[in-house]
């Protein structure tokens, strides 16, 4: 049996005089040498030995560079514990875990978390290196550890600005510099008191201060999104999300989404879970998008146009919700059939039309037909009465 095509050494902030001796000889026995410029520099020169830095983007770079080293032996290399936000998972992605041997050094997390005293089941990591700053709000609650993988020196400043305008100003946050290393740092301040810049390699360590701003669980409130009306609203989004089951690193379709809040909520549910929402409005489609970065899911995907036209070449959902468009023709029918084996689907109608469609379904293919009425206390002069929400009709299925 073939051995691994690559083997991939962590290196600590001490750099080379870290690597232990086997893996140094590793390395220098190489004929390929691959990672970041600042890595290959910290490699002593091997005559006639191929160093080539990570392309960019990498990850539709990588493909051709790894073709072009045919069966000669490769080493990459890595900072600390590679998968930890690292190339190892991205290697194992393109290549399988059989070819891949991953050599770890101690990860800055695990070096973080010893400098702050957390233990790793108190603690979440988040790596904002090349991602959006906005990930970092579906980790807000009180009293939260929070581990960030900073991209650079302006990250601590991105991230003080987003925690005073989301009422976390007095959230205590650390920054790093250089674990591991002789030239190690630390600097402490409030996000309301932050200013200048980090080291450019460094690790932030946040103890969250500031109120609760929506918990994981599904049926947000209605006014955590912005919207123009055509809004899934909080009691009918819980009945949906229950029934669509959100599971990690599986995928929505959100078709019709309006404001989005059920493909968000989904997104909010496991850092894993994917979303697209497919929006035929423009305006609509910009909204979806400023409610996901919002609420801390700025990943989510929105395709614009008409379903079931926007629906071609999408990859195929483990769930879909049907919350607009659903007496489009054909769009039942699509959504139907790209679903995977076990996946869900739940549409709302509102009008007769579409609750003829849904009762046709349910007639052809069975699920759970139910009829979702809310009222909700209201003024009524000097008294209380009650306020009825459009009846909803709702279809849920599983294949």
């Amino acid at each position: 049996m073939p051995g691994p095509r690559i083997h991939v050494v962590g290196l600590g902030a001490d750099g080379w005089p870290g690597v232990p001796e086997p893996l140094r000889t590793r390395v220098l026995g190489a004929d390929v040498l691959l990672g970041g410029a600042r890595h290959l520099a910290l490699v002593p020169d091997v005559p006639g030995q191929r160093r080539e830095p990570w392309p960019s983007p990498l990850r539709e770079g990588l493909p051709a560079l790894l073709v072009s080293v045919g069966d000669a032996s490769v080493v990459a290399l890595a900072s600390g514990d590679p998968f930890v936000s690292g190339i190892g998972t991205t290697l194992v992605d393109l290549l399988g875990a059989d070819a891949v041997v991953v050599h770890p050094a101690v990860s800055s997390v695990a070096l973080a978390r010893a400098r702050m005293g957390w233990a790793a089941e108190t603690t979440t990591t988040l790596t904002l290196v090349g991602r959006d700053v906005d990930l970092l709000r579906r980790a807000l609650s009180p009293g939260a550890r929070v581990v960030v993988l900073s991209s650079d020196e302006h990250t601590p400043a991105a991230v003080a600005a987003l925690l005073v305008s989301s009422g976390y100003g007095a959230t205590r946050m650390t920054v790093l510099g250089d674990l591991g290393a002789a030239t190690e740092s630390r600097h402490e301040a409030t996000a309301a008191t932050w200013s200048g810049e980090g080291p450019r390699l460094h690790v932030l360590a946040l103890e969250c201060l500031g109120p609760v701003l929506g918990g994981w669980a599904a049926g947000l409130p209605d006014d955590a999104y912005e919207h123009d009306g055509q809004l899934t609203k909080r009691d009918l989004r819980a009945s949906a999300l229950a029934r669509l089951a959100p599971q990690p690193g599986q995928l929505l379709w959100d078709v019709g989404a309006g404001a989005g809040s059920v493909g968000i909520e989904w997104a909010r549910a496991h850092p894993t879970c994917r979303t697209v929402a497919v929006e035929r409005h423009p305006d609509r489609a910009e909204r979806v998008a400023r409610n996901a970065a919002a609420l801390g899911v700025p990943g989510l995907e929105v395709v614009r146009g008409p379903a079931p036209d926007a629906l071609a070449g999408l990859d195929g959902p483990d769930a879909v919700f049907v919350g607009g468009g659903l007496t489009a023709p054909g769009v039942l029918d699509a959504c139907l059939a790209a679903l995977r084996p076990g996946g869900r689907l739940v549409a709302h109608a509102v009008t007769v039309e579409s609750e003829t469609l849904v009762a046709r379904a349910y007639a052809e293919h069975g699920g759970e037909l139910t009829r979702h009425g809310v009222e909700t206390a209201a003024p009524l002069g000097s008294m209380t009465g009650w306020t009825p929400a459009r009846t909803v009709t709702q279809w849920a299925w599983s294949a």
